[in-house]
């Protein structure tokens, strides 16, 4: 079983620690077990129960009344919030929970009634990415069994494919295309698969490379096919050190195309680019940018 540390719970939970604290102590609420130089740690059911309690809690159930419910009516109230109103955080933390349970049937449940909410695009903006920035934390720290994200990521990747699969090709015969990829090493590719379905949905063509393509292959797929834009990620495969090194040798091989770059290793970082690369910040953004295009 994976232990999670108090700071774990409270950046899964928006709940802070001091309030954690405060609750084990009057409410008993998550009793935590110690280390043997008397850290606390928790494990998967006080975390999916502090989930349940920082949704009820944000909808107006005071902590007092919440800690003498039992685990069947927290469900019950929790099963209510999700059926009528659209909570972000409720979802996200209902994704979490699917995750640690690897519980295939509650991932979809909760990803239809956010689809069908909120629609796919708003779905995968306001629920999917906050989740997997979320479960990204953790990862990094180490805090997450790898079982159960490559459980959820794969999940969310099989959606993001359909979806795709079910857009219709460019109608028009002059559309532009748009070559993405992933740089060599680079294997997190959820959010390349998003914009995929974005320039796909406005009417764009794409070439889809995928995971860590090396770079003298990516030459070659551009001498073989026309192409006008390239789109790429950085998520964690090169140091922050190289990143700007990459993009003058993409500049460099490819000086007639524009170059779209995002990911966490770039977006909000202040450093010169070449003039054929544009930096995305986020999916609202590119959306304009693509209506220009």
């Amino acid at each position: 079983m994976v232990r999670y540390s108090i700071n774990d719970l409270e950046k899964l939970s928006g709940i802070k620690a001091h309030t954690i604290r405060m609750w084990e102590k009057r409410y008993n609420i998550i009793i935590p077990e110690r280390t043997d130089t008397n850290i606390r740690y928790y494990n998967d059911c006080d975390l999916k129960k502090l989930l349940n309690i920082s949704t009820l809690n944000r909808h107006g159930f005071k902590i007092s009344n919440i800690s003498r419910m039992d685990d069947r009516e927290i469900s019950e109230r929790i099963l209510e919030i999700s059926g009528t109103r659209c909570d972000h955080e409720a979802l996200i933390n209902n994704l979490v929970v699917s995750m640690i349970e690897i519980n295939e049937r509650a991932f979809e449940h909760t990803l239809n009634t956010a689809t069908l909410k909120l629609g796919f695009e708003k779905c995968v903006t306001h629920v999917l990415y906050p989740f997997l920035e979320k479960i990204g934390v953790l990862w990094l720290t180490g805090s997450i069994n790898p079982a159960q994200e490559h459980f959820i990521t794969n999940l969310i990747r099989q959606k993001l494919i359909t979806a795709i699969e079910g857009l219709p090709n460019p109608a028009s015969p002059d559309a532009k295309t748009f070559l993405l990829f992933l740089p060599e090493r680079e294997m997190h590719e959820l959010g390349l698969l998003f914009y995929n379905y974005l320039i796909k949905k406005n009417g764009f063509n794409v070439i889809y490379l995928g995971q860590s393509v090396p770079f003298d292959d990516l030459a070659e797929v551009v001498r073989i096919r026309h192409t006008d834009y390239l789109f790429t990620y950085f998520v964690a495969a090169l140091k922050q050190k190289d990143i700007p090194e990459y993009l003058q040798r993409l500049s460099k091989a490819f000086p007639r195309k524009q170059i779209f770059i995002t990911g966490i290793q770039v977006n909000g970082k202040k450093q010169p680019l070449p003039s054929n690369v544009t930096p995305v910040t986020d999916t609202e953004t590119f959306k304009t940018i693509l209506q220009k295009l």
